[in-house]
């Protein structure tokens, strides 16, 4: 029904942008120095008039229905004292699965009657929202043809409602951020109220699984000495560093030879074929690190008489260095690029070679762009799950040996939620501590390159 009603809003805002903009040409006998804008600014006035009110009421609409709908249906359950809010919810969720026929099994015959109720309110429901949104619009469309009619400044309006809806997609983007950090905090601090954030902390031994043991009848937490995050933040940090040490030396100078000695048949050429990397599917990296790398470092391991584990750091280190080679190798291109041919020239002038301008004059000034690079680099490595899933294996191991099988905080977090889980026990709310903490890890690492990039730019610019 809602894309029904989106291209029902979408029709009547290009016609009544063409309407609009007509109307006003025929006003001003087709002279457009008798408006106070150009005829398009007035189609758009009318065309934003009929879109933006139903589309706020929709949205708003969109919800709240459903909540509206769920206290009407389950009024008679919550008059049960028995009933917690986690049945009502699962009543209401094989309520709405009988009522859109996705129920699988035997369907329970109380329910029926709820379900006809759902049916009959969320009809009415589907009504009323087609007759106010429908109404909604009649009536701006209204006020916005008597404004275009009054030969208003329509670019001006239009530019305030573009204004506005910038402005709302900036304040978006803010409380998503807050969102997201409120939800692990809520939760990571349930998981630190049972275990000490100091051994969290400071503790080796990482083993959530044992966090619980079950018998017959009976499950008891036991959080000692178990969910020490010191070997995921080494094998984070680790994995990550070898990515590093592989995607900036590849990255940084492949930039420059793009950039400053390549022509430009080649760097057409070349560039668009690196970039090819970062469009790699990481499961495809996940496959090559596992099948081809990982097997090729234990041969050669052996030959030199190593023991390489089948699993190992490096193999899943390079192969993500590998990824992330574009990350580092594009932007540092770009923003050799964008360097002042005019430095370079003064250089030239006084006698330095080609590679003495690069060294001490290009790459200093693009260095605020070339830590960019890198910083975006270090937190793709950090980021990325499928790549240690499949190379590095699943074994918390502290070590310094990168032919050792380890893991890292996103893996971890994936393994904790696999699966059906319930969010009241330690055990799953150590995936929120995990993320919180990584979160202010690259929070850490943004300031410090913030810091670099405002230093060395208040210097060259």
């Amino acid at each position: 029904m809602n894309l029904v009603i989106l291209s029902f809003i979408l029709f009547f805002s290009l016609s009544f942008f063409f309407i609009g903009k007509a109307r006003v040409l025929r006003l001003a006998n087709y002279n457009i120095k008798n408006l106070n804008s150009l005829p398009e600014y007035y189609g758009y006035y009318l065309a934003a008039w009929c879109a933006l009110p139903a589309l706020i009421i929709l949205f708003f609409w969109s919800i709240f229905e459903l909540s509206i709908i769920k206290i009407f249906v389950l009024s008679d359950f919550k008059l049960d004292p028995t009933i917690d809010d986690n049945k009502l919810n699962l009543i209401f969720s094989q309520i709405v699965s009988i009522a859109e026929k996705k129920f699988s099994g035997t369907i329970p015959q109380n329910l029926i009657p709820y379900v006809e109720k759902f049916i009959a309110l969320n009809k009415i429901i589907e009504l009323s929202k087609f007759a106010v949104l429908f109404s909604a619009i009649i009536l701006s469309l209204i006020f916005a043809y008597r404004q275009i009619l009054k030969n208003i400044k329509a670019r001006e309006s239009v530019e305030k409602i573009i204004r506005g809806l910038m402005f709302l997609c900036a304040t978006l983007a803010i409380f998503t951020t807050f969102g997201i950090v409120l939800s692990l905090l809520f939760e990571s601090i349930k998981f630190f109220t049972s275990v000490s954030i100091f051994d969290f902390l400071t503790g080796t031994n990482w083993a959530p699984g044992r966090a619980f043991v079950r018998d017959a009848s009976v499950q008891t937490a036991n959080v000692e000495n178990v969910f020490g995050a010191i070997p995921l933040f080494w094998g984070t940090t680790f994995i990550a560093a070898i990515a590093m040490c592989v995607a900036v030396p590849v990255g940084l100078f492949s930039g420059i030879f793009l950039a400053e000695y390549s022509s430009r048949k080649f760097r057409k050429i070349t560039k668009p074929l690196i970039e090819i990397l970062a469009g790699i599917p990481t499961v495809v990296y996940g496959f090559f690190a596992a099948l081809t790398v990982g097997p090729l470092f234990r041969l050669v391991g052996e030959k030199f008489g190593l023991e390489v584990s089948s699993e190992s750091a490096l193999a899943a280190g390079v192969v993500m260095g590998i990824m992330i080679i574009p990350y580092v190798s594009s932007l540092t291109d770009d923003v050799i690029n964008a360097v002042p041919n005019s430095l370079r020239e003064g250089s030239f002038a006084i006698g330095a070679t080609k590679s003495e301008t690069i060294k001490k004059v290009v790459l200093p000034a693009a260095l605020p762009g070339i830590v960019g690079s890198i910083l975006l680099a270090i937190s793709r490595a950090i980021g990325e799950t499928m790549i240690v899933v499949m190379a590095a294996g699943l074994a918390a191991n502290l070590t310094l040996n990168p032919l050792e099988a380890s893991t890292t905080i996103t893996t971890q977090i994936v393994t904790i939620l696999i699966g059906d889980q319930s969010f009241n026990n330690p055990k799953t709310q150590a995936a929120f501590a995990l993320g919180i903490t990584l979160f202010f890890f690259t929070l850490f690492i943004n300031v410090i390159a913030l810091s670099i990039v405002k230093k060395f730019r208040e210097k060259y610019e």
